[in-house]
């Protein structure tokens, strides 16, 4: 069982950053790749970043490649989300997820975080 909390959303400007954070606990976390998902009001959950168990590989939507960088840290139970150079398209719900493989598939994922809010205005 993993249990996970996103944190670090908020309100920003067009063109600026925002650090996201999930913290997770379960003492098979770092067993699990991660991934990072979104969903604007009225779309489907579209697949973010994704990362390995050992962090050896990573994976972005086009939309966010260049722009956003997934890291984690299995010391600190933690997953980051950097997200630079903001677009107002970014606006959306962003949650973090665990699963057995990086994936860029939601069921690909067994648990869910609740998700954290980001705004960005233009």
């Amino acid at each position: 069982q993993v249990q996970l909390r996103e944190s670090g959303g908020g309100l920003v400007q067009a063109g600026g950053s925002l650090r996201l954070s999930c913290a997770a606990s379960g003492r098979t976390y770092s067993s699990y790749a991660m991934g990072w998902f979104r969903q604007a009001p009225g779309l489907e959950r579209e697949f973010v970043a994704a990362i390995s168990w050992n962090g050896g590989s990573t994976y972005y939507a086009d939309s966010v490649k260049g722009r956003f960088t997934m890291s984690r840290d299995n010391a600190k139970n933690t997953v980051y989300l950097q997200m630079n150079s903001l677009k107002p398209e970014d606006t959306a719900v962003y949650y973090c997820a665990a699963g057995r493989q990086a994936t860029i598939a939601p069921y690909g994922y067994s648990y869910w975080g609740q998700g954290t809010q980001v705004r960005v205005s233009s």
